[in-house]
């Protein structure tokens, strides 16, 4: 009787306009209030108890990482550097698209902010080229899901924030799915490109492919740092999301220099010299090289016996002195070695004046317009996202008071059900639910009722949030709350039924993506376990 008045509450809240989380909390308020045993005390310690979550801490700091990224400098960069790799192809700027949703994806962990931030480039250059507005428009709107399903993904962290499974797991469970899905895409764009005969862009050769990856590599280090992080034991997915936000920041504002109170200042003047340039992107690439270096190295070898830290420095000192010297030396063969350190010499001047630069600007660059306005859309979108959070975890403390996910287990089991029927019944409800509800949201709801139904027919806790998630990325295409349709149709100024009709044939892509994942869990499960171990969970 609770259980059918506890959701009838929620669908009614929902269907006449309340938010997500006030449908949530307040219906949960009124079965404890009205029709159970459990004291209304409960509702403030569940309250308190939820805001101490450690692992929802993630989310405000990913948050932020994302917004300092979804600068048009750092998808501008990443857009080229996949045209350069895939644009050869037949289709091969449509596939390049899809290339650059996946790399910013592992920035960002947002769907829509992939859409935006690399949409808004990417159709605009497709048109230039002949591909029709419906077909560009179709791709990103598909492609932009993988920015929940490419680790790090929010919609994860909320996931494990739900149910207690380790979020380490869920990214590396999600790198190959989200490979495959990219991959998929891709597939069905060359043979869609075949039969339309789209164009090709011409290949420029590797030169413009290590260009293109030098400019982006800033942005893209953020992916190592994050993953190369957490699996190298070095810190946790927490602590990740922080070092993300603050390696964000310093790359927007002062690396790439696309916000804030340096912005459009580059690091070379038309009126350096051409051996100050040499000198200068010679130490450049030996620093960077040095950075990449002690960095990656921590990772590989936190807690090996013999390995310091001097040494570490010792041996990347050299390398990134021989890459310096073998830079200048590319760059003017015919020079004697004997000016190479003149060369060297010639670029501090340029270090000097940047170095400089940044120094008077590192206090103003806190509180630039740019970065405020940054700060302020992260935050109420963290506040809104973990105001839906702790009202779902509301949810699911009256859930499991009430015992309603173990009489729906009994129902089920009594019914015949076994793991292969159930995961068709969650994939039912959650693409259904997933028209009307946000991701977040609607995971949070449905987790916590299905979770132990899935645990029971042994189903893997993290295969099981795999196919979730990958249900939320085509809810987040399908009408009429898609969030992604909505998204695409404001940057392209199309009306949402064109880009529903323009995203309808790659959204069959992903229904054959999720059978994929459905029915062969080891695509989500090989990595996070070959690495990690199974999942432990205590039912």
């Amino acid at each position: 009787m609770e259980s059918a008045i506890l959701f009838i509450l929620v669908l009614f809240l929902l269907f006449i306009g309340a938010p997500v989380a006030v449908a949530l909390g307040l219906s949960s308020l009124i079965i404890i209030t009205f029709f159970s045993n459990d004291s209304v005390s409960s509702v403030a310690l569940q309250l308190f108890t939820a805001s101490q979550n450690y692992t929802l801490l993630a989310i405000p700091f990913f948050i932020l990482a994302s917004a300092f990224m979804s600068t048009g400098g750092v998808a501008r960069r990443i857009i080229r550097f996949a045209i350069a790799s895939v644009g050869h192809f037949r289709g091969g700027l449509a596939m390049a698209s899809v290339l650059a949703c996946m790399m910013f994806a592992a920035l960002s962990g947002s769907s829509p902010a992939t859409v935006v931030a690399i949409g808004t480039i990417a159709i605009a250059g497709m048109r230039q080229v002949g591909y029709s507005k419906e077909f560009a428009a179709g791709i990103i709107a598909n492609a932009g899901t993988l920015g929940i399903l490419i680790p790090p993904s929010i919609v994860m962290v909320v996931y494990s924030a739900a149910t207690d499974v380790s979020v380490g797991r869920m990214f590396l469970a999600g790198v190959v799915p989200g490979l495959l899905a990219g991959l998929m895409l891709m597939v069905a764009i060359y043979v869609v490109a075949r039969w339309r005969n789209l164009p090709a862009e011409p290949w420029k050769g590797f030169h413009e492919i290590l260009e293109g990856g030098k400019q982006a590599g800033w942005g893209l280090f953020l992916i190592i740092i994050i993953l190369g992080g957490i699996y190298g034991g070095v810190f946790t997915p927490t602590e990740a999301a922080s070092v993300a936000a603050v390696y964000a920041f310093f790359v927007a504002l002062f690396v790439y220099r696309d916000m804030g109170p340096m912005k459009g200042i580059r690091w070379i003047a038309e009126t350096d010299s051409d051996g100050a340039r040499v000198g200068f992107s010679g130490t450049v690439y030996g620093l960077a090289f040095f950075f990449v270096w002690m960095i990656l190295t921590f990772f590989a070898t936190d807690g090996w016996e013999g390995v310091t830290l001097s040494g570490r420095a010792l041996v990347g000192a050299v390398l990134s002195l021989v890459l310096a010297i073998a830079y200048v030396v590319w760059r003017d063969p015919q020079s004697n070695p004997g000016n190479i350190p003149a060369y060297l010499v010639r670029g501090l001047p340029i270090w000097g004046r940047n170095l400089s630069l940044m120094a008077r600007n590192f206090l103003p660059a806190f509180f630039n317009d740019e970065t405020r306005k940054v700060m302020v859309d992260a935050a109420r979108t963290t506040i809104m996202l973990m105001f839906i959070i702790v009202n779902a975890l509301l949810f699911a403390h009256v859930l499991s008071s009430e015992r309603i996910p173990q009489t729906i287990t009994e129902l089920m089991l009594g019914a015949g059900f076994n793991w292969f029927t159930f995961l068709i019944a969650v994939n039912l409800l959650l693409l259904l639910g997933g028209q009307f509800m946000e991701p977040s949201g609607l995971l949070l709801i449905v987790a916590p009722v299905v979770f132990p139904i899935a645990m029971e027919l042994g189903v893997d806790p993290v295969h099981l949030g795999i196919i979730m998630v990958v249900n939320m990325e085509i809810g987040m295409i399908t009408p009429p709350i898609g969030l992604n349709l909505f998204v695409t149709s404001g940057i392209t100024g199309m009306s949402l039924i064109q880009v529903v009709r323009a995203a309808l044939p790659f959204v069959a892509v992903l229904f054959l993506f999720l059978i994929i994942i459905t029915y062969v869990p080891i695509v989500s499960t090989w990595l996070p376990y070959t690495l990690m171990g199974p999942e432990i969970v205590t039912r």
